[in-house]
């Protein structure tokens, strides 16, 4: 599955780490999702999508 967090992480001019802090996470784990190694869960997207100001379907593309 990929994703667009780091294009809107950028866009709104946030760090990794604020991010983490923000979603209550580490900066690993920001970092890993950004590259695709880690699946969040379900409650960690939406936090996600709602620091990032965006719908949990627009954060996500699945391929197969």
């Amino acid at each position: 599955m990929e994703n667009i967090i780091k294009h809107l992480r950028k866009q709104l001019g946030l760090s990794q780490e604020e991010l983490a802090i923000r979603c209550g996470v580490s900066r690993q784990t920001v970092n890993a999702i950004e590259n695709n190694k880690y699946d969040p869960t379900l409650e960690l997207a939406f936090k996600l999508a709602e620091v990032l100001g965006a719908k949990v379907d627009d954060l996500f593309i699945y391929k197969k």
